[in-house]
């Protein structure tokens, strides 16, 4: 049984670790204050399972920055280090200073790790720390990893949150040459599930087909072009528990699919599953983002973990879920 601490548990990404850590029988700490519009979620509401039916698992609903000053425990295991001020695109783009407060919980975060000598840190970053030229309607790649390099050439990433998720590789980097902190850096890109916070294009743009069903048009946000590279949460801890033990020198990996969807593709999926078939159109008064980011799969590859959710089958996942919520 391992010791450990998740910080931001109570977001989506984080209870879907948490159960998994649960299930292994491991001893789970959460430290989340749960903020407004981030997805953070109390205990007693979490989807799927409650958290407090295992007595291996340990809430503290109470700010990350403050618990670190607080507890200095020396024998965590493992830490999941997910905190962060973050929603969907829209607070990305208008509250860019809010995000910027990650650079203060990503510091107190990595000083309180080498403080308690952590035997290892699960950092998540995120596919905004890529640069965007290679992002562009007039030129798109799959990304891999080896594209942000802190030697030769980082590139200018997505908006503050990228820059705080590359600022927090770094520290990792740094933790890792000076102190032997083991790490790994996940860049998880466009993650859905059912429980997943409606500030997020998936349960949007599902939960907008069901309600428009049967009718001519359908919206979605930005033009619709835009592409992204959707992976179920499933298949992200999947992989997480499968290469966590992997990396220790604070390198990246990626969490992707490497299938590029676009949004005005998912929406009619989404409606034809419903069985309709409206005519798709973008909200041009709505944020966008790059127009294409999906990530490279072969590293994920070579370590043996890959996607086993096809698209079609989550978003009817998801659609059977909201129904069953309706009724």
């Amino acid at each position: 049984m391992a010791k450990v601490l998740v910080t931001g548990g109570a977001g989506f990404v984080g209870r879907h670790c948490i159960r998994r850590l649960l299930a292994r029988g491991d001893e789970v700490h959460c430290v989340d204050p749960i903020v407004p519009l981030t997805g953070g979620l109390p205990p007693e509401k979490w989807p799927f399972f409650n958290p407090r039916d295992y007595e291996n698992f340990h809430f503290y609903q109470e700010d990350c920055r403050t618990w670190f000053k607080r507890v200095q425990d020396t024998d965590f295991d493992y830490a999941f280090h997910l905190a962060a001020m973050v929603g969907g695109r829209m607070m990305i783009e208008h509250n860019p200073l809010v995000v910027a407060d990650d650079l203060s919980i990503d510091a107190e975060y990595w000083q309180w790790a080498v403080r308690v000598k952590l035997h290892k840190s699960l950092c998540f970053s995120s596919s905004a720390a890529y640069p965007i030229k290679f992002q562009r309607r007039e030129h798109y790649v799959l990304l891999k990893e080896d594209m942000i390099s802190f030697e030769f050439d980082i590139g200018m990433p997505d908006m503050s949150y990228g820059w705080a998720k590359l600022t927090c590789e770094y520290l990792a980097r740094l933790a890792y040459q000076k102190h032997g902190l083991k790490s790994v850096c996940y860049r998880p890109f466009s993650g859905y599930g059912e429980d997943q916070d409606d500030s997020y294009p998936f349960p949007g743009i599902c939960k907008r087909a069901l309600a428009s069903r049967g009718e001519k048009t359908l919206t979605v946000w930005g033009s619709g072009q835009q592409l992204r590279d959707f992976i179920h949460i499933e298949d992200c801890v999947d992989e997480i528990f499968a290469t966590m033990d992997k990396i220790d020198d604070a390198s990246a990996l990626n969490l992707s699919t490497g299938i590029y969807t676009s949004f005005i593709d998912f929406a009619r999926m989404a409606a034809e599953l419903c069985g309709y078939q409206p005519d798709v159109r973008g909200m041009s008064d709505k944020p966008e983002g790059v127009f294409a980011r999906g990530g490279d799969t072969t590293k994920q590859q070579a370590l043996g973990a890959r996607y086993n959710i096809d698209f079609r089958d989550g978003v009817r996942r998801a659609l059977e879920y909201y129904e069953r919520g309706v009724k």
